[in-house]
């Protein structure tokens, strides 16, 4: 029932429907109006609508700067009547060379920065067209593209542009509408071009054809893009990610150090908020290593963003770090959709191109009819002034002869047989067209004329002729604007492991008395004769600071930490600091969680976690236990226990075995015992273990080895430097737990056994002691001798050190 009210009738209506209808109009305009580019031009409407207010307005690239405020005040009152600021803003994109790769818009004033700096207000700032502009406006007066009213009806606006350049692959475009959303990112322009004269030398090519002339985006901030799965993927459905990596280089710096230098990021990342990000990361802990970040870009120099790194950094490891937890590494969505005859579509690569050329077709068929038009009309009338000049006497007579114009015309158009153009032309004329050479003139461009005719009625009957004037105009395009690729593609690494990233090479771990670690590698040992004081290995040069493990490893290798209270921790190689002879390391705290009075006993380097191979351990009450090694697959920086031990016991070694050994575990007095692992069952990691070797009163056991070959010998050396090397076969095997034998004569001149090891003839011994002097031997040049013997010296030691760590290293012949 209609309701009646003071201005007139009330209609009811449902809400539900009202509302349904008002959204999907208001989601019509969005689209159409607002957010999302047409497929022909690239462009949305206000950017159409800049571009052509400024082509009106005169602000050409060979016109001075004019003020921002007034192309927008334009753009405002004549065809886009939103808000002021979304037209400023949209302008200053367009001039942004971080945004937009091809600058539509050449901007004089501060139009903003990479690290999120705003723009000046619009009354500061001017603009003009840039050169690359013009193009997408060239031939608008010809009738190329139709025209609509603006949104007062007041002035014609065109609907699209005739856009000599592919827009909308060479900028992209980004925009969100409602319940859609487009990301096409931008292009190379030469690879477009190339790929479109690829499409019509050959309309069915296929994609991955085009894909090698288009290679991928080319966004303007450079970087480098990892992959072509998400290119492929955009290019073939629309939809793809692709990743985006910043260009950083590792430079050397002084001391040692190293610097991260980054020069390009990826597109729409803020340069300030990434430095502030990994300012932050490397404050929180989070990326060890970082010192500083500075930023040194300028105008002059471009973008260069330096990260000092730590000595005992590994740059390639921080790097990787800052890919993964910063902006440094980002991802782009494509999204490929536009407006094609007014509705929204993703489209895939070889569909873009397509809509381009036929919109391409469309103009170039449209100017030609329209040139045509032109000829014809000129043709026309050079043809009456040509009857004209033929009859010249007769038509001065008839003009004479005439009262008034229309009179002259109307005889003229009666006696010679002319159109009423062509007897105005002729009533326009002036004397001087009835001199010899401007006759000639008449008839020279009469034929040039009709030539002109010919030709664009031929373009206009062959499809070919149009598709190789495209062709020309898209080379000439390339040719004024086309540049090299900025942005490079590359393989995806983002998913390898660090240790990708790390050469495997051997090197050489200490672990001094106080607890610093560090790495090096070990051909900074040069091989000496048995008996040589040694080479510097650490500036630990007192007694409680000495080095007491070394042992040999690989970048690539987990290295297992086991401390004295029984629990394990875990650091890959390449993680442990490296560091120079003489340099004292880094505090292994700060790489382990390590508990109050925990202290590094023994250190294993496994390459991988197997269940056919097992931890041996051994304590100094003579305790011994083995676990499967993959039940420490799982140790982590934060540790866990590896074996229970009593109150007053301490871990001392850990041996890798296959199951199969036979350990011989070696005590400080000079004691020995060998027995089979077999007699040992596996157990839990928490469990205590069992006996392997009952101990004299005030002894304790120092070393654990495994031995494998009946042929292997015995190394044992003691403080003072002294050793000796015996055959395995003198050690008579034991059931564990039995009191063993003599393994060396201990005498004041001796010292205490300070390791043993199980060595082959193939290998080199390292000594290293309380001053940090390493020495390495050649095996065979130790003498062999029976079990109950003092050996010979070793190594030679000032009188207040003592020799506090013993390895044993596969012999390799050294570059010195």
């Amino acid at each position: 029932m209609d309701l009646e009210n003071t201005t007139g009738k009330v209609l009811p209506v449902y809400i539900e429907e009202e509302m349904q209808k008002s959204y999907i109009d208001y989601a019509m305009s969005v689209i159409i109006q607002r957010a999302l580019p047409d497929v022909r031009d690239g462009l949305k409407p206000v950017h159409r609508r800049i571009l052509y207010a400024m082509q009106e307005a005169g602000m050409t690239p060979t016109k001075p700067y004019k003020k921002s405020a007034r192309i927008v005040g334009d753009v405002l009152g004549k065809y886009h009547p939103h808000g002021d600021i979304s037209v400023y803003d949209a302008i200053v994109r367009l001039a942004q060379d971080f945004s937009t790769r091809y600058l539509m818009v050449d901007g004089h004033g501060n139009f903003g920065s990479i690290d999120g700096d705003s723009p000046a207000a619009m009354r500061y700032t001017e603009v003009r067209m840039a050169k690359i502009a013009e193009a997408m406006l060239e031939d608008i007066e010809k009738d190329t593209v139709d025209f609509v009213p603006n949104y007062d009806e007041s002035l014609k606006e065109p609907s699209v542009l005739p856009s000599k350049v592919p827009a909308l692959l060479i900028n992209g475009s980004a925009g969100i509408a409602v319940g859609m959303a487009t990301n096409i990112p931008p292009h190379n322009l030469c690879e477009v071009v190339n790929g479109l004269v690829m499409l019509i030398d050959n309309p069915d090519v296929e994609i991955p054809q085009l894909m090698t002339a288009i290679k991928g985006p080319d966004f303007p901030t450079g970087a480098c893009i990892l992959g072509k799965e998400g290119i492929t993927s955009a290019y073939n459905t629309g939809r793809g990610v692709v990743k985006i990596r910043a260009k950083a280089e590792i430079v050397p710096a002084n001391k040692g150090k190293h610097h991260i230098v980054i020069t390009e990021i990826p597109y729409q990342v803020n340069k300030a908020n990434l430095i502030k990000d990994i300012a932050n990361l490397a404050k929180d802990g989070v990326i060890e290593g970082i010192t500083k970040v500075d930023d040194f870009s300028s105008l002059k120099d471009g973008m260069k963003i330096v990260v000092e790194l730590k000595s005992d950094a590994v740059p390639d490891v921080v790097l990787n770090r800052l890919y993964k937890h910063t902006a440094l590494q980002s991802s782009f969505g494509i999204i490929m959709l536009a407006l094609v005859n007014g509705q929204p579509r993703v489209l895939n690569l070889k569909q873009v191109l397509e809509y381009y050329l036929e919109h391409q077709k469309d103009v170039i068929t449209r100017r030609t009819r329209y040139e045509l038009g032109k000829a014809k009309d000129r043709a026309h009338i050079l043809e009456g002034l040509k009857i004209a000049l033929d009859n010249i006497d007769a038509v001065i007579s008839t003009i004479r002869g005439s009262a008034t114009a229309e009179i002259a015309r109307t005889a003229l158009m009666e006696n010679f047989k002319l159109s009423q153009r062509q007897a105005q032309a002729i009533l326009d004329m002036r004397l001087q067209r009835l001199t010899g050479l401007e006759r000639k003139k008449i008839d020279e461009e009469y034929v040039d004329l009709l030539e002109t005719i010919d030709w664009l009625e031929s373009v206009l009957a062959d499809e070919h002729k149009v598709m190789n004037i495209i062709k020309e105009d898209l080379q000439e395009m390339k040719k004024r604007f086309g540049d090299e690729r900025r942005t490079e593609i590359s393989i995806d690494s983002s998913e390898m492991d660090i240790e990708d990233l790390i050469a495997e090479e051997d090197i050489v771990v200490t672990i001094s008395h106080q607890g610093y670690i560090k790495r090096q590698t070990l051909d900074n040992f040069r091989s000496q004769k048995r008996g040589g004081v040694g080479k510097t290995g650490g500036s630990g040069k007192k007694i409680d600071d000495s080095a007491e493990h070394l042992f040999l490893s690989t970048t690539h290798h987990n290295i297992l930490f086991f401390t004295n209270r029984g629990r394990v921790y875990r650091q890959k190689g390449y993680e442990i600091p490296e560091a120079s002879r003489t340099a004292k390391g880094t505090a292994i705290i700060n790489l382990l969680a390590l508990m109050p009075g925990e202290k590094i006993t023994a250190v294993i380097p496994v390459k991988e976690f197997r269940e056919e191979q097992y931890m041996f351990m051994a304590t100094n009450k003579g305790t011994v236990k083995k676990i499967n090694l993959k039940d420490l697959e799982s140790v982590r920086k934060n540790g866990m226990i590896a074996i229970n031990l009593d109150d007053d016991e301490d871990l001392i070694g850990v041996e890798l075995t296959d199951g199969n050994s036979e350990i011989i575990l070696a005590t400080r007095n000079g004691i020995a015992i060998r027995f089979d692992e077999q007699d040992v069952r596996t157990m839990g990691r928490t469990a205590h273990g069992v006996k392997g070797i009952s101990l004299n009163y005030g002894d304790e056991v120092v070393a654990m080895d495994s031995v494998s070959d009946e042929d292997s010998e015995v190394l044992t050396a003691t403080e003072f430097g002294m050793g000796k090397r015996t055959e395995v076969k003198e050690y008579r095997k034991q059931t564990r737990g039995g009191k063993g034998i003599i393994n060396m004569k201990i005498t004041e001149k001796t010292g205490l056994v300070i390791g043993m090891k199980v060595i082959n003839p193939d290998q080199e011994i390292m000594m290293i002691t309380a001053a940090g002097l390493i020495i390495r031997t050649d095996v065979d040049q130790i003498s062999q001798y029976g079990r109950n013997t003092q050996g010979v010296k070793l190594m030679t030691l000032n009188d207040d050190d003592k020799v506090v760590s013993l390895a044993a290293i596969h012999h390799e012949e050294d570059a010195e």
